[in-house]
């Protein structure tokens, strides 16, 4: 009986994470990647014994130049029919952005940006000729937001991902591949912490969703064939206001939200 195969990056932690034991309930084979491993592992190894399906775990990091080809490689040789590939990987930073690192604006470039890009593009071809296939992008909110000063280049790169989203999509209508986005608000992944906005305005002010429910709407939605997901009504609002709000004016609101509070 053939049995579906599912790629899900960042799986070691946060919406990638809680989105795994989701495939693995019907049934979905697994391809799991992400620089930590011990998570992926236990995962895996549990998920195994429940559903008696096949998971391979790769640990890579995938902020690495070229990463999303060195994977692709890695992932045809254990299954090259991808029916469902999920982009959930990403990293974020806040600061102003003549004081960022160079080495931490490239490694978000190239995990929230080219990884992203390069694996859809090894992946679509495939499901494109077997005329089926789903691919799930993370991008974010903020995607619909002009821009955002003090995370200038995280808001710049989850703006690619919707558009990027979006504008495949419709290259493939009647192909039977479907491609949405995912574009959660403020959420408990740890994110906060890593992208050292803990102490923003924005954070301190906002009530995360939780990670498990971000991605049942994002499994649901994809399921659906949704060409964006964006789970929690204040958060569906937000994406309208940020999408008519006269552009000056969102900067400056964005630019109070990100900076520390006092």
């Amino acid at each position: 009986m053939y049995k579906k195969t599912a790629v899900i990056t960042g799986a070691s932690s946060g919406i990638g994470m809680e989105l795994v034991p989701m495939f693995a309930a019907k049934g979905y084979n697994l391809i799991l990647t992400a620089r930590r491993v011990d998570p992926m592992q236990k995962l895996a190894d549990d998920l195994r014994r429940m559903y008696g399906i096949d998971v391979n775990v790769i640990p890579m990091d995938l902020a690495e130049p070229h990463a999303g080809v060195a994977l692709w490689k890695t992932i045809k040789d254990i299954e090259p029919d991808i029916d469902v590939l999920v982009n959930a990987a990403g990293v974020g930073d806040s600061g102003d952005f003549a004081s960022e690192t160079p080495e931490n604006i490239e490694r978000m470039i190239h995990l929230n940006i080219s990884t992203l890009t390069s694996l859809t593009r090894y992946v679509l071809p495939g499901m494109v000729e077997r005329k089926r296939g789903k691919i799930l992008n993370v991008a974010s909110l903020v995607g619909f937001q002009p821009g955002g000063p003090g995370m200038a280049v995280y808001y710049a790169t989850k703006s690619y991902v919707l558009a990027f989203s979006r504008a495949i999509r419709r290259e493939l209508r009647g192909t039977g591949v479907s491609v949405t986005a995912l574009c959660p608000g403020p959420t408990r992944t740890g994110f906060e912490k890593a992208a050292n906005a803990e102490k923003t305005r924005l954070f301190h002010w906002t009530k995360p969703m939780e990670a498990h429910a971000v991605a049942h709407a994002a499994f649901e939605g994809m399921q659906r064939r949704r060409t964006v997901v964006i789970p929690g009504l204040l958060n569906k609002l937000l994406a309208v206001g940020g999408a008519l709000a006269p552009s000056a004016i969102a900067l400056e609101i964005n630019r109070y939200l990100l900076s520390a509070r006092r």
